[in-house]
């Protein structure tokens, strides 16, 4: 719809419309004075006789103007009015929407990160003035030509909530329900961790493509706000790693005390989360991993088996043939410590292992998946002890390396715990059958272990 002739100053040239917000039409214009384009937000000719909605239509874009200094808020230029209409002049930002970006699907992490973070320092400016912007998504998070994020719409929102509380127009909708905290959900008042609420659920829907409570009606997707637990990221979006589920299970904690104290709080975790799954990816081997198993494999003997099989019997050869050597030098010597075998101590926390076990170094990550291998083959033998020493020799190089399509690392932590609970050292046994159940969830395999403890069959 164009506006009427005189409804804007004359400086402002050309108006035409190019969007709608909850109170009113944006318009772009030239600015004759200064020779730029502008945005322009003019207030509904149904809010305009509203002489106390007017004013505050100005006075909350005046505070919103304190802001406009920041790098990622939006510049205010000008407040008016014009024949009873109040607008808003600002900053025209033509690189259109994070709501355009993310009609696509997901986003690449160091995109959704970057301007995750710059939302967060728009926000937490904002707050440390007193400013709560009660309606941050996509739609107001908007693209200068140099591509950086800017929040516009600051203060507005605040407005629309008292306006519309006391009417019933047909179709109006309090605020966004797809990012609304619960408690603005509830009716209560928004607070700036009622921003970073919404702000985790942008972050949310740039890494899975969808917002986590997502719903075929509003009225639905507010009540799962309120009632719903946070569903899994990763398990919306292959290969987000677990950590990832963390941080969003507190940026949407039902209670605000329990969200983070900041944006940039917020923006951190999720970076860090995302950072080990990429640092863990950067250790894996250039080859493909060896064929994936749903669960540490029963006792049959896999086509792998033959060859393992035979090295596990050369290399049992001669380890005699050296505990031979070593024994006869025994026999000669009634001082010197015996030396067959490593020298295992419990404790605790932890089992530690000496001897030329414990100084052969890091293995590599190609090396690790081997030794699991090896370490299931041995428990479908039966050799508990020589299970639990081969497998101990890849932990370190498996950790924090799960993935849904690289689980040796919850493999390596049922092999160690069922080689344990086969000798009878329980304590230590459960705290790595918890490990794997952590990982990947409830199996069959890793409740037989436990029972081995709770039973002592």
């Amino acid at each position: 719809m164009a506006l009427m002739a005189g409804a804007l100053p004359d400086r402002y040239a050309d108006p035409r419309p190019i969007g709608r917000g909850g109170m009113g039409q944006i318009f772009l214009a030239e600015d004759r004075e200064l020779g730029r384009k502008v945005a322009i937000k003019v207030l509904d000719d149904r809010f305009a006789g509203d002489d106390q909605l007017r004013e505050r239509f100005k006075r909350e874009a005046l505070a919103a103007a304190r802001l406009s200094g920041h790098p990622h808020v939006v510049t205010i230029f000008d407040v008016g009015d014009s024949q009873g209409r109040p607008f808003i002049v600002m900053e025209y930002l033509p690189g259109g929407t994070l709501g355009d970006r993310t009609r696509q699907g997901p986003v690449e992490s160091a995109d959704a990160l970057s301007w995750l973070g710059q939302a967060a320092e728009a926000l937490d400016a904002a707050h440390e003035l007193g400013i709560v912007h009660r309606d941050v998504k996509p739609p107001n998070l908007l693209f200068d030509a140099r591509d950086e994020l800017v929040v516009a719409d600051f203060g507005i929102a605040r407005i629309a909530d008292d306006t519309f509380t006391g009417m019933t127009a047909a179709g109006t909708v309090l605020g966004t329900a797809g990012y609304l905290a619960p408690e603005q959900a509830l009716g209560q008042p928004a607070t700036p961790a009622s921003d970073r609420y919404a702000l985790g659920v942008v972050g949310y829907e740039l890494l899975t493509g969808g917002r986590p409570f997502e719903r075929q009606s509003e009225t639905a997707e507010a009540a799962a706000h309120i009632h719903e637990p946070v569903p899994p990221a990763s398990e919306r979006q292959l290969g987000l790693p677990r950590g990832v589920d963390r941080v969003f299970e507190r940026a949407l904690a039902k209670d605000p005390r329990e969200r983070y104290s900041s944006g940039a709080e917020f923006v951190s975790a999720l970076g860090s989360a995302l950072e080990a799954r990429e640092a863990s990816t950067r250790l894996r081997p250039a080859a493909p991993p060896p064929p994936l198993r749903r669960g540490p494999p029963a006792p049959g003997r896999p086509p792998w088996a033959i060859p393992l099989l035979l090295a596990a019997l050369a290399a049992a050869l001669v380890a005699g043939l050296v505990a031979a050597v070593l024994t006869s030098q025994d026999d000669n010597s009634t001082t010197a410590p015996p030396t067959q075998g490593p020298v295992t101590v419990t404790t605790e926390e932890t089992v530690v292992t000496t001897t030329a076990e414990a100084s052969s170094g890091q293995v590599s990550l190609d090396e690790a998946v081997q030794l699991t291998d090896e370490a299931t083959q041995l428990l479908g033998e039966e050799r508990w002890e020589d299970a639990l020493r081969t497998q101990r020799r890849a932990l370190n190089a498996l950790e924090d390396t799960y993935a849904d399509d690289f689980r040796y690392e919850a493999y390596a932590a049922y092999n160690m715990g069922k080689a344990l609970a086969e000798l009878g050292r329980c304590q230590q046994a459960l705290r790595y059958l918890d490990r794997s159940e952590e990982l990947q969830g409830q199996r069959d395999e890793i409740d037989e272990a436990r029972a081995k403890c709770e039973t002592g069959d």
